[in-house]
């Protein structure tokens, strides 16, 4: 398998996505222009507009985390608001900008109590945003505007570009990704890996998209192959490129790139190693760098307005200006001729064409699912809850329990692992062994292993599955069974796999002789061992889960908890759990 594994995405649905971000933006968006809307006269009483009047009082801080590519215009923008003695409310503001990978603060901002010590977060993409937000238990994120776009498409050197009959050869996201790396091309493509990478991620989901009725199947095989020549970011995947005429089959002379990566590259580049780039068509997927203001509601008014004061600095005509010398298109992604004939773009490339409909952030999660196990072959026991509760109707779904759609979802999550991957299954209640509260149903190992009548493991794994069922009058026994199961899989650690335990559950512990949620706490620490790293993931289904006690058994280990109020979500939230895991490996 390969170098890496995977990202997030999310498990919420696109419309719920838009109405928790979006829709709250609008609110603020619509407050801050009645504020500003108000007249000059009300400005420059107020102090938002810079005037010739000393500051008064101290400067008033703000810090800004943008993502490295725009960082440097955010920054200047921020200097120039300093030289210009920039006031709110009377005060000079006093703007800290720090350039950090999107990935990385995402990861920090999701996390349930996150207290960040910035107010303004400029992703790459909103796709981070998004996972922040799918997340529910970290810190509020609320986009105001967009600043700036970047097109994304697959940039290579001269004599590739030439051989795939570039500018006057167009082709889809699916023919270009197999064009590139078939036998005639013979090239080498290389991406960021889409754990870390916005571009990475959204090319990905392109490509899944094109694909068609056969779109899993070809995305799993692009991702193979793209696995052995991912890079761990943005910059380390342009530094791939050949750097001297010698021919190193470690280097890569095509790449999944943005507009703006390309601009950048060949601003710096001579004629031998410039870019040319070609534009999929039907759309393309695009960066989007969204302003974004962190945990408002705990946000001091003046402090809020500071916030809006700058907002307006950076989409000014200076700013804009700024930021199409730096290789950025509009925030509206309008066509700009001469940025992107420096970016290697050229007619007939659909070069103009709009951006496609943006993927949802399901979609994006799907495809980063399928990216986790397949480039990192996983070994994962997924422990299910079958007392009594889960035979509760699930509402809306008439003849439908709750472990019907949980076996469902398992079945259907099945389908994403390789014949490589090492999946086994416990069920627990209480006393379902003597004393024990769980049962070891089918051991952990290769779904393409077969036995001597030559049933693979994944046809007897799919069996049991359909074959779990509530133990009536059953009761949940949570806490023993999540202690010998994570126990278990450290001891059973299988080097270069992901290793994790899954554990679903929809009530709370229910074992008087088990050991207390504070024992199990200190027993998983003890366990834990970061020479032999086993994550814990904990999904809370239905109203009854014990939530609280779901995300302390994860947090003992740095595992993350999840909570599925519709057992329908399962999978999805099953996805996103992979790769979550998969963003915390690759940023470890």
């Amino acid at each position: 398998m390969g170098r890496h594994s995977l990202p997030d995405a999310y498990g919420t649905d696109e419309a719920g996505l838009r109405r928790s971000v979006r829709g709250r933006a609008v609110v603020i968006a619509t407050a801050l222009v009645l504020a500003i809307g108000a007249g000059t006269l009300v400005a420059a009483r107020t102090g938002m507009l810079s005037s010739d009047d000393p500051c008064a009082g101290r400067d008033l801080e703000l810090r800004v985390v943008a993502a490295p590519d725009i960082a440097p215009v955010v920054r200047r923008t921020a200097e120039r608001a300093r030289r210009a003695e920039l006031k709110s409310d009377g005060r000079c503001l006093d703007v800290e900008v720090t350039a950090r990978p999107a990935a990385e603060v995402a990861q920090s901002l999701r996390r349930a109590g996150a207290h960040p010590d910035f107010q303004v977060w400029i992703p790459d993409s909103s796709i981070w945003t998004g996972m922040v937000t799918a997340g529910g238990e970290g810190a509020t994120i609320d986009e105001v505007t967009r600043l700036a776009t970047s097109p994304i498409g697959v940039a290579t050197l001269p004599d590739g570009a030439r051989r795939l009959g570039w500018p006057e050869k167009t082709y889809g996201w699916a023919e270009l990704t197999d064009a590139v790396m078939g036998e005639d091309a013979g090239l080498r493509l290389g991406t960021a890996d889409p754990a870390v990478s916005a571009t990475g991620a959204l090319a990905l989901t392109a490509v899944h998209r094109a694909g068609g009725k056969r779109a899993d199947t070809r995305t799993a095989a692009t991702a193979k192959l793209l696995a052995e020549r991912v890079e761990p970011g943005d910059r380390a995947v342009l530094a791939s490129l050949p750097d001297s005429g010698l021919d190193d089959p470690r280097d890569n002379d095509a790449l999944f790139l943005s507009e703006q990566a390309a601009f950048r590259h060949n601003a710096e580049a001579g004629t031998v190693s410039r870019l040319d780039m070609f534009y999929p068509e039907g759309g393309t997927v695009a960066l989007d760098y969204p302003y974004a203001i962190v945990d408002n509601d705990s946000m001091a008014m003046d402090r809020v307005r500071a916030v809006s004061r700058f907002q307006r600095l950076l989409t000014d005509g200076k700013a804009a200006g700024l930021l199409r010398r730096h290789g950025f298109r509009s925030a509206e992604g309008s066509f700009d001729a001469e940025l992107t004939a420096a970016a290697g773009g050229a007619v007939p490339q659909p070069v103009d064409a709009p951006p496609a409909e943006p993927p949802s952030p399901d979609e994006v999660a799907s495809v980063l699912g399928m990216w986790t196990v397949t480039v990192q072959s996983a070994r994962l026991t997924t422990v299910v809850d079958v007392s009594g509760s889960m035979g509760e109707p699930v509402p809306g779904e008439p003849g439908q329990t709750r472990m019907d759609v949980t076996k469902s979802a398992l079945i259907q999550a099945l389908s994403q692992f390789t014949g490589e991957d090492e999946i086994g299954l416990w069920r627990f209640s209480t006393r379902l062994a003597g004393e024990q509260d769980y049962e070891e149903v089918t051991g952990t190992t290769r779904l393409a292993q077969r036995t001597e009548d030559g049933t693979s493991h994944r046809e007897r794994l799919a069996a049991a599955f359909g074959d779990l069922a509530p133990v009536p009058d059953g009761a949940t026994g949570l806490y023993d069974t999540a202690l010998a199961a994570y126990e278990r899989q450290v001891k059973e650690y299988a080097p270069g796999r992901f290793n994790a335990v899954v554990l679903l559950t929809d009530g709370a512990n229910e074992d008087p002789g088990s050991v207390s949620a504070g024992e199990l706490a200190e027993r998983l620490r003890e366990t834990a061992d970061p020479e032999r790293p086993v994550g814990l993931i904990a999904i809370a289904i239905g109203p009854d889960a014990d939530v609280e006690a779901c995300g302390e058994i994860a947090a003992a280990v740095g595992g993350e908890s999840y909570q599925v109020t519709d057992p329908k979500e399962i999978h999805s939230v099953l996805l996103r759990a992979v790769t979550d895991a998969g963003v915390r490996a690759a940023l470890s």
